[in-house]
């Protein structure tokens, strides 16, 4: 037994060590000044943090640690008689019986319990790989979000600096009788409008902010650096090809294909219970008279009689073994329906940014300038500027939401195809 605790014990202590060491960088990276917050920085971060990844390690650790035990022998049992009558008796010497036994199960069945566990254990190593996964599209959804917080949060500002100046445009116009009071009045409107807006928005800062650092495993306000820019992605075009890769690179469909090979083998167990296992003993009698006889040596085995319940065992197996496939069958189509709905999501998503980046924003911009032009000229009037800047803020925050969105898109989309990066490789 002590052969199989060694390599357990080694791999516990460089888990622990590398923990350690990944949860230290992750505090780092958010120490040092001037720095901005990246997906991948995040990703690691809570990959080293996060206590649900711990949550599963461990039963990962416990499956690996399960699969020595299920491989050893039962231990030998000792057995110790006397004749209480014969203590101290003159005419007879003392009698006593020692008896050690050891229980062989039939060839193959430590084996097959062996290869049942690890199959377990690798479904478990391959639930780490999910979680993995998961939090990995969880954390790079919210980089999008603190991403679009601060971007609107900008975007506020500037626009509030700009109402600032049409108001000034405005009371200039009114102090010499080339506008009425109105139009100060109604910048003045929107300026308080937009300093609402900003207080909304913090809010939603200080939440998405609060929702990280619980996935870092920290206290909920504590500082994070401000997001990289988010860089335009480009999509894969081949949505067949990602639904195949999908079905090599899933986690969980790894982990069902180690669970049916688990059900097999313990249907293939189930057959070899049929079969008697082997009991080895060897023992001293005191107790017989004739000298050669007192040391013996036996073999015994269990008898196999209530074949009922073996059979009842053997279908239960085939039964779980049955519905280990038919589960792996379900989470193909699954996983090909979630490739197909977040790939179309993610083009959406896409074309809508390319829209207000190429179209809508230029076509704001160009309408905000001639509005401002006129007015300042006299040809327009100050509704029609007001609502131009708003157009133009409305469109500049939803092209920073279609970036966003495409990025959380893309995140989805990985997640469900379990690597962008090894599935368009050549």
């Amino acid at each position: 037994m002590k052969s199989n605790d060694h390599p357990v014990r080694l791999l516990l202590l460089v888990l622990t060590l590398s923990q350690t060491t990944n949860s230290l960088a992750a505090e780092t990276i958010f120490n040092r000044a001037g720095d901005v917050l990246s997906s991948p920085q995040l990703v690691a971060a809570v990959l080293a943090a996060n206590p649900q990844m711990e949550v599963v390690r461990a039963i990962w650790q416990a499956s690996v640690a399960r699969i020595g035990q299920q491989s050893a022998l039962d231990d030998p049992m000792l057995t110790y008689t006397m004749a209480p009558q014969t203590v101290g008796s003159p005419q007879i010497g003392f009698g006593q019986r020692i008896e050690i036994s050891q229980k062989i199960p039939w060839p193959g069945k430590l084996r097959l319990r062996k290869e049942a566990a690890g199959h377990e254990a690798q479904a478990a190593d391959e639930n780490i790989a999910a979680l993995r996964l998961f939090i990995s599209a969880t954390v790079k959804t919210l980089v999008a979000d603190w991403y679009y917080v601060h971007q609107a949060i900008e975007i506020n500002r500037i626009n509030q600096t700009l109402l600032n100046e049409f108001r000034d445009i405005a009371v200039s116009r009114y102090s010499t009788g080339l506008a009425s009071k109105q139009d100060a009045l109604r910048a003045e409107v929107e300026i308080v409008l937009l300093e609402h807006q900003l207080i909304v928005l913090d809010r939603e800062r200080r939440s998405i902010l609060a929702h990280i650092n619980t996935l870092l495993n920290r206290l909920p306000g504590e500082d994070i650096p401000p997001p990289s820019r988010l860089s335009e992605i480009a999509m894969p075009t081949d949505v067949n090809a990602l639904q195949e890769a999908a079905l090599h690179l899933r986690p969980e469909l790894k982990a069902q294909a180690a669970r049916i090979q688990a059900s097999k083998t313990q249907t293939e167990l189930a057959h070899k219970e049929f079969y008697p296992d082997i009991s080895l003993t060897a023992g001293y009698n005191s107790l017989w008279d004739n000298t050669d006889k007192r040391f013996t040596v036996g073999m015994g085995i269990n008898l196999p009689l209530d074949q009922s319940k073996r059979h009842a065992a053997q279908d239960e197996a085939r039964a779980r073994m049955k519905q280990a496939e038919w589960k792996s069958i379900d989470l193909v189509a699954k996983i090909r329906e979630e490739v197909q709905i977040a790939y179309d999501r993610a083009d959406e998503s896409r074309h809508v940014f390319q829209l207000y980046k190429n179209k809508l924003l230029p076509l704001a911009d160009e309408n905000i300038d001639a509005a401002k032009a006129d007015y300042q000229a006299g040809k327009g009037d100050f509704l029609t500027l007001i609502s131009s800047e708003k157009n133009r803020m409305q469109t500049q925050l939803q092209t920073e939401q279609a970036l966003a969105d495409t990025h959380r898109r893309i995140a989805e989309l990985e997640s469900a195809v379990g690597s962008l990066e090894e599935a368009v490789q050549p």
